[in-house]
């Protein structure tokens, strides 16, 4: 069975994001970035400088604002960024942007000296933490659980309002097989924000792991909901939570109605590998061999060296020509 789609989540402050590496983003059509930085009395503010830092990679990119004080990226993938606006003399200011298909993210900046901006005090703050995030990254990547969940719990006793710190010890949880642990810290995420889709996905992947298919189907239409609610405002797709759907139904015995989840999330994002192997999966067992086969195929154009490339290419071997 194939695994959930799990995500790490960016931190906000007040004030202020700090970004933390984000795994296994979904890849949609790029778009772009623009805005306007004026002063205290609606002057454009020309060469400040604009920083915008992608939460799925940490990949940054780097210009000034124009004599009418606007900036202007292009190129950017699908996600989620951070834009820092930094001035000398003036400030600095940051704020959260999606960026969704190829409609323009505008985020615009006010920089006030003392007004909602960012002192150097809580710029220093988060830089450190900051550095304990990416050693928290680091010690989830080398299999250090632990270690991660000590340093996430650190920066979210700084950051009492950070509900991504608990999605993120929900995640290190998970991997560790400590489902009433990380169902703790998942629900602590939802408590903290409402409209945490990637944490109801969290909550599914834990129900799901220990089959409890109702509690799992439910967090899992939730995480759907959410995300498209979000969709529908900005233009993109939720088939990371249409296939959770389809994964839960199909551990349940459901074929159809993972058929229904699996399709949908190719709707969703044609190019989501995952939902391929699955919707052969379950037309496989429905009886449906070509259409099967055609499914097997994208998934191995699409990720000949995925997880699944084996199975789906055995299946394949067996089918009739």
């Amino acid at each position: 069975m194939s695994r959930f789609i799990s995500r790490w989540r960016p931190l906000s402050v007040v004030g202020a994001v700090l970004t933390v590496l984000l795994f296994a983003s979904s890849g949609y059509a790029q778009g772009r970035a623009q805005g306007k930085v004026v002063d205290k009395d609606d002057k454009p503010v020309a060469d400040a400088k604009v920083t915008i830092t992608s939460s799925a990679n940490n990949q940054k990119w780097e210009l000034k604002t124009n004599n009418r004080g606007e900036y202007f990226q292009i190129g950017l993938p699908s996600g989620s960024y951070v834009v820092l606006v930094e001035k000398p003399n003036l400030g600095a200011m940051q704020a959260n942007i999606t960026v969704r298909g190829s409609a323009p993210a505008t985020q615009d900046f006010k920089i006030v000296p003392g007004q909602a901006g960012l002192t150097q005090e809580q710029l220093a703050k988060n830089a450190a933490l900051q550095k304990l995030f990416d050693q928290a990254v680091a010690a989830s990547k080398s299999g250090d659980h632990p270690g991660a969940i000590a340093s996430y719990t650190e920066v979210a006793a700084g950051l009492p309002s950070c509900a991504d710190c608990y999605y993120n010890i929900g995640l290190e949880y998970s991997a560790l097989k400590d489902f009433a642990q990380a169902e703790t810290a998942f629900k602590k995420a939802v408590e903290m924000k409402p409209d945490h889709a990637d944490a109801y996905n969290g909550l599914a992947n834990v129900y799901n792991a220990q089959k409890k298919f109702d509690l799992a189907s439910q967090a899992s239409a939730k995480a759907a909901e959410l995300a498209g609610g979000a969709a529908a405002a900005g233009g993109g797709g939720n088939a990371d939570s249409l296939y959770n759907q389809g994964v839960i139904a199909w551990n349940a015995g459901k074929a159809d109605e993972a058929k229904a989840h699996f399709d949908s999330a190719l709707k969703a994002d044609p190019n989501h590998a995952a939902s391929h192997f699955q919707l052969g999966m379950a037309l496989l067992n429905l009886g449906q061999l070509p259409q099967a086969k055609t499914e097997f195929e994208a998934y191995l154009k699409l990720a000949p060296t995925g997880a699944n490339a084996a199975q789906a290419q055995a299946m394949l071997n067996a089918l009739p020509k």
